[in-house]
């Protein structure tokens, strides 16, 4: 399956390594870039989370607070314009 996630800090990337270790595959963002050790097991960076909507069939995000949720969903270069 394709799975999106947004958000790669202390949480989202174990999870997103979890996710990928189970075979699936991942578009990737978050604002610090995606670690290596996740683009070294096949994880494709996207520069934008509209990006990571446009490829993925389910998006997880793993960000700090509200105001970030509503950005990464809803900002300039978020989810629901690459839906």
């Amino acid at each position: 399956m394709k799975l999106g996630f947004i958000g790669l800090g202390i949480m989202g990337a174990p999870m997103a390594g979890h996710l990928m270790a189970a075979g699936h595959e991942l578009f990737a963002q978050s604002r610090s870039g995606v670690p290596q050790g996740l683009l070294d097991a096949g994880a494709k960076a996207c520069k934008t989370a509209t990006e990571v909507a446009q490829h993925a069939d389910i998006i997880f995000t793993m960000v700090p607070d509200t105001p970030h949720v509503e950005e990464v969903l809803f900002g300039e270069n978020g989810v629901v314009k690459g839906l």
